[in-house]
């Protein structure tokens, strides 16, 4: 049996559709349609239920990838081993938001960690991550908004999951503003006279936030304190600065100890979506593999 066939199949299982996988092999979709066909052609069964949002493995399909998957990332690992037997080259190498990086991605991968997996993270923003990541800097990066444009190599994006973002200040702040029934009533008004903190001059995270629950822009065109890490922010809040609008997952645990309160509580929160992007072909390295498939696990919980 053709191993490339296992392989195109493998990549397919993981993607969980034909473009997915094309995308991560570098291959054109009609190629890994032809593929598929032929192994199920040579195993005398279907491989995949074809769905309007992609592919589903049928039962025998599903042992096939559980019973091939260890011997192929296997063999792929001996051909990326240095003369000397050793696994060079084999470091994980991951980009994304440092908050995000830090509270949720790297404990994620510490079980893998354990099992051998050298990673190596660098912190940047979404457009700087892609670039990065597209230029072969990084396997994988962590952004909150899917890849745009037809960069020289192609990178795909799987959602990792949502995050909410809280309008927050110290209990003092709270108490000058009436608190969440008056910000309610008067809208962001009642926050004219409140410090702004946010990641950068542009305020994104509090632009968003306006737009969404207030439906206009800030009135403000920068913010008191600017620094590029979420965790700065939240530290300067914390200790009276002024308001910030951050990821939940971020602040939960000043908000549960009463270091800080929300301002406002709306209905329908805004959400940020993160994603998980990888270059084209990168999929068929085990240890790239490996970690993917095991974020996107550990995303369900998240």
């Amino acid at each position: 049996m053709d191993l490339s066939l296992l392989r195109t199949f493998l990549a397919v299982h993981r993607a969980g559709s034909l473009t997915g996988a094309a995308a991560l092999l570098g291959l054109s979709q009609p190629a890994v349609t032809g593929q598929i066909r032929a192994l199920e052609q040579q195993v005398g069964r279907p491989l995949f239920l074809r769905g309007a949002r992609g592919v589903t493995p049928t039962g025998f399909g599903d042992e096939l990838a559980h019973r091939i998957a260890p011997h192929l990332d296997a063999l792929q690992e001996i051909t990326r081993d240095g003369p000397d037997g050793s696994a060079a080259g084999r470091a994980l190498h991951l980009t994304g938001p440092p908050e995000f990086v830090s509270r949720r991605v790297m404990p994620a991968l510490v079980p893998l960690v354990r099992r051998g997996l050298t990673v190596r993270v660098s912190f940047g923003d979404g457009e700087e991550s892609l670039r990065s990541l597209a230029a072969g800097h990084h396997d994988l990066a962590v952004v909150a908004s899917r890849p745009r444009g037809s960069p020289p190599t192609p990178l795909t994006a799987t959602p990792l999951c949502d995050e909410e973002d809280v309008l927050v200040a110290a209990p003092r702040w709270a108490a000058r503003t009436g608190g969440p029934a008056v910000v309610r009533a008067r809208g962001a008004a009642a926050l004219e006279g409140v410090p702004a903190l946010c990641v950068h001059e542009s305020l994104p995270l509090l632009t968003h936030y306006w737009t969404t629950v207030f439906g206009e822009t800030p009135a403000r065109r920068s913010g008191t304190v600017v620094v590029p890490d979420p965790r700065a922010v939240l530290e300067c809040v914390v200790a009276g600065a002024g308001l910030a609008v951050l990821p939940r997952q971020l602040c939960q645990d000043a908000l549960e100890s009463g270091q800080l309160t929300t301002l406002l509580d709306p209905p329908v929160p805004p959400l940020r979506t993160y994603f998980l992007a990888v270059r084209a072909g990168t999929l068929t390295q085990p240890h790239i593999a490996r970690a993917h498939e095991w974020l996107l696990r550990a995303a369900t919980g998240w």
